[in-house]
């Protein structure tokens, strides 16, 4: 089975939390996909520089200027620190954008409802033949919310989003395909303060009355989006889970309970 790894920014900023991520996906049999957020650490960064952070129902507004933050921060900080530790693990990990390679061509989106987000792309094409060529060399690809426009430019795109378009586009050719969404709870609680509430199995129906009970809303919302559109598209199996426990947590399945 082939597996692909979501990672937070609070798991990648935190040393005590990666390193058991870190540990955990290293022992994930078969070929493996990881991709990283990190937005609180280019918070930090942009708040040095002098410029100021605007988000939008979670979604970063994007100038020309926080382009740049994101770039070194995603692309750079974050993401080389990910696969230098990789290495010191005797995992062969290369850090990738969307630009490398060509993997991920997005557009920039339009304004919305008056609101410009500025250069954040919305996912077009996956080539998941350049990353299957990386796999089967031996590589661990690392990938970093950043996507490009086939003109030059590069893109911030949300890194769920990102790990959802990989995983389909691996599904087409591996029908084997695990996806996970790792982030610093054990799985999606029925209870946000306490860790023991894990929700095991989560189904369309159950999730409708999740929303309609507010037990899941807020930025859990497009998590779980993404996870029912992923197997949709032909992933085989959809978690959401903590740092150390990747084969466990909150399932997600299209069939409903008999």
């Amino acid at each position: 089975m082939m597996t692909v790894v979501k990672v937070g920014g609070a798991v990648v900023e935190n040393a005590t939390s990666l390193a058991q991520l870190l540990d955990a996906f290293i022992a994930l049999p078969g070929p493996k996909v990881l991709v990283h957020g990190g937005g609180r650490m280019a918070t930090s960064l942009a708040a040095r520089l002098g410029l100021k952070t605007t988000m939008i129902d979670g979604r970063r507004v994007t100038d020309a200027e926080m382009l740049e933050v994101v770039t070194m921060t995603y692309g750079g900080l974050i993401n080389k620190r990910i696969v230098a530790a990789l290495q010191a693990r005797d995992v062969n990990a290369i850090g990738l954008t969307g630009a490398d390679m060509n993997i991920l061509l997005a557009n920039r989106r339009p304004p919305r409802d008056g609101i410009d987000y500025g250069f954040v792309g919305d996912i077009t094409a996956t080539d998941a033949r350049a990353l299957q060529q990386l796999l089967q060399q031996g590589y661990t690809p690392v990938i970093a919310p950043l996507t490009h426009d086939g003109q030059g430019s590069l893109l911030n795109t949300n890194a769920d989003t990102i790990a959802t378009e990989v995983a389909c586009a691996l599904a087409q050719d591996d029908k084997a395909v695990r996806l996970i969404f790792c982030f610093e709870h054990a799985g999606v609680l029925s209870d946000p303060n306490n860790e023991q509430s894990v929700i095991e199995r989560i189904t369309p129906d159950s999730y409708r009355q999740l929303r309609a009970n507010g037990i899941v809303s807020g930025g859990m919302l497009p998590k779980i989006d993404n996870a029912f559109a992923a197997l949709h598209r032909g992933v085989g199996e959809v978690i959401i889970t903590s740092p150390d426990h990747l084969n466990a947590g909150t399932v997600f399945s299209i069939a409903e309970a008999l």
